[in-house]
């Protein structure tokens, strides 16, 4: 599935929905003053709701993009950094679509708000091969690799909010379509109205994502080098 960076909704592009007044609701626990509050639950109302098929998952993961609650417990960056694996597997598999927020007066907040529109991945257990991060710092960029030899990288209670994601993936009785506060495989819930999938499994072939924030309750990377490069993943 592959999702743009240039996701934020604008007045002069989204149609309204009859559904989204209920969804106004979904901000308020955002925890910021009444005019970010507002703002934030403007952005939330206009965002898209989009899905591929089941049938077409193999070609590249769903898109998904929705009205959503916080993806991360933290103040985001606003940096965006590059995650590959030539092969991820994973088990319990949910996703939906979030808003990621960055500390107040970052500079990196542009003419967002310092808001992110996300899609966020969550897996209870999960495996990689040939894991790389990088990160573009203007000139040169801090590159992270493991899981390279014998020994994969492990992660449980692993999630990512990303803005782009693509791979050839293939899911275990996949559900699309859920209320994503019902969500049961990988123990996260989004907000009630929000469009998204879960699924017993995933494997993800040539994964390449654009994050914005990562989490995991475990994470282990065997073999792991740390260094600045003149190229990114």
């Amino acid at each position: 599935m592959a999702s743009s960076p240039d996701l934020t909704p604008s007045a002069g592009n989204t149609p309204d929905h009859p559904e989204s007044d209920s969804v106004t609701d979904v901000a308020e626990g955002h925890g910021t003053s009444d005019g970010a509050g507002r703002g934030g639950r403007v952005r939330l109302r206009r965002a898209a709701v989009m899905a591929v098929p089941a049938t077409l998952v193999a070609a590249g993961l769903a898109v998904l993009t929705a009205q959503g609650a916080l993806g991360v417990q933290f103040a985001i960056s606003g940096m965006p950094f590059t995650v590959t694996a030539t092969e991820l597997n994973g088990t319990g598999f949910e996703q939906f679509g979030n808003l990621d927020n960055m500390a107040d007066g970052s500079p990196n907040a542009g003419d967002t708000g310092g808001q992110v529109l996300v899609v966020t991945s969550a897996i209870k257990n999960a495996t990689l091969t040939k894991l790389c991060q990088s990160v573009d710092l203007g000139g040169t960029n801090l590159l992270i690799t493991a899981g390279s030899g014998a020994e994969k990288v492990t992660a449980s209670d692993l999630t990512t909010d990303s803005t782009e994601l693509t791979g050839d993936a293939a899911f275990n009785h996949i559900e699309i379509g859920n209320d994503a506060s019902t969500l049961t495989k990988a123990g996260v819930q989004g907000s009630k109205g929000v469009f998204s999938q879960q699924a017993d499994t995933v494997r993800i072939g040539n994964l390449r994502q654009t994050n914005y924030a990562t989490t995991a309750g475990v994470f282990k990377l065997p073999g792991l080098k740390l260094r600045f490069s003149d190229s990114g993943c």
